[in-house]
This record gives structure tokens, sequence and C-alpha cells, in this order.
């Protein structure tokens, strides 16, 4: 694994209609009603990986994320906590990964030492690094942000599946439109036991939601979502069925 290195720079934010994001957030939140229970062991923090693509097209998404990756540890701080681990993919054939951290801004820091290099999509390495990482122990959650895909796709759908048979979901957030892209994505979302939502500056609000409750989930399960305040958790507890049941 590589070390993290300096300052991002800038680039161009993706566009989109933010009307087509919108609904397809509320796909999303009623597609992660419906999974099953994810909650960590007794006394112990939720593992989340927040997995990115870092190629040179990215930066203003990393830069956004950088702020956003804080609320994920606010937002748990009173269910134990949760750990995360930063991983990413860029330039010539560039992997890293930070240990898992229970401190948002030491995560922060080590973000916004990144910069986004050119390169092609590293997919199947993340996978393969996620699959290891819960082997060794249990990784509640997968979150990748990315807006393309350049790989052969049966193993990254064979990856997916055997990261769903570990009961860790990946919640894959796609920026764009790349028709290859989303069909994938959408199959690794499926495998997994995960889901998929596209973004845009006009969803960024939901977005910011959505991680949020992808770290609840991962931290404390359904019935921490419920306690969550916000619509996004709101409507995700609503739809859950009641205990025992």
């Amino acid at each position: 694994m590589s070390s993290l290195p300096d300052k991002p720079g800038g680039g161009r934010p993706p566009e989109r209609s933010g009307g087509a994001g919108r609904a397809a957030v509320g796909a999303f939140l009623d597609r992660l009603a419906a999974m099953p229970r994810v909650a960590p062991a007794n006394g112990r923090r939720g593992r989340l990986v927040f997995a990115m693509d870092a190629t040179a097209s990215r930066q203003p998404t990393w830069d956004r994320a950088c702020q956003l990756q804080g609320e994920m540890f606010q937002a748990t701080r009173d269910l134990g906590g949760l750990e995360v681990q930063l991983a990413y993919y860029r330039g010539f054939k560039e992997f890293a990964a930070t240990p898992f951290l229970a401190d948002g801004a030491e995560l922060t820091r080590r973000m916004t030492g990144v910069q986004c290099l050119g390169g092609q999509t590293q997919i199947q390495r993340m996978l393969d690094h996620v699959l290891a990482e819960t082997k060794r122990a249990r990784v509640n959650a997968l979150v990748f942000v990315g807006d393309a895909m350049e790989e052969a796709p049966d193993p990254l759908c064979h990856r997916a599946g055997e990261l769903g048979l570990h009961g860790t979901p990946c919640f894959v957030f796609q920026e764009g439109d790349n028709p290859m892209a989303t069909n994938i994505f959408r199959q690794v979302a499926k495998l997994s036991g995960g889901a998929w939502a596209p973004f845009d500056a006009g969803s960024a609000d939901a977005l910011r939601d959505l991680l949020r409750a992808v770290a609840v989930y991962a931290a404390g399960g359904r019935g921490a979502l419920a306690r969550l305040p916000g619509t996004a958790a709101t409507r995700i507890a609503g739809q859950l069925p009641a205990p025992g049941r």
C-alpha cells in the first residue's frame, strides 16, 4: 500500500439533473429499508470502509467527501462509535488504505492530503481489499463513490457476491450517468446485499443524509436508524418491520 500524498488540486463539478438524482435517492432509501439487520458484536464499534475513485476527474467530489465524512462519526457517537477506513485508487496501479480510524479529525487530515491523479479504475482491487479485511474482522458496510468502470465485470460481480456471503453490503454511490458503470454498479450492490444510487449537485443534501444513515446502520443496525433524527433516517425506519417479525 502507498502512503497518503500531498494536498488536493482543483477540478470541475459534475453536471446532471437534480430531479433524477432525488428520485434515485428515494429508491435507494426504499432498498435500504428492505435489507436485513446489520449490527456489530456487543461492545465493538461498527466498521465501515469508505472507498473512493481518486482518478483525475474526482477531485471536486473528494473535496466534498472530506466535509461529509465528519458527519458519519458525529451521527454514531452515541452508538459506541464508528471506525472508518479510507481506501482509494488512482494513477498507475496505485492503491492505498488507512488503518481503521475512530477519530474524524484524523481521517479528515489524511483525506485532505490526497491529490487525485489520472489512471484507470481498480474496483476489483478495492473489492479484494475489503473482502480480505472482513475475513479478518467483520466490516459492517462498504461505501464506494465512483463514476466509471473500466474492468471486466464478471470478477467484480463475483467479489460482490463473496462480500454478501460475509455480510458486508456494498453501498455504491455513482456520480454521473455512464451507462456501463451504472449497469455494473447496480449488480455489485445487489449481489452484495447493498444498494446503488446516483448523485449530483442537486442531491448533495440527500447524499449527506444517506452517508449518515449508512454509518448509523453500520454502527447500530435498524434499531439505531429508528432513533436517528432527519428525513432520510425517518423514511428508512418507517418502513422497517416490527421487532420480532
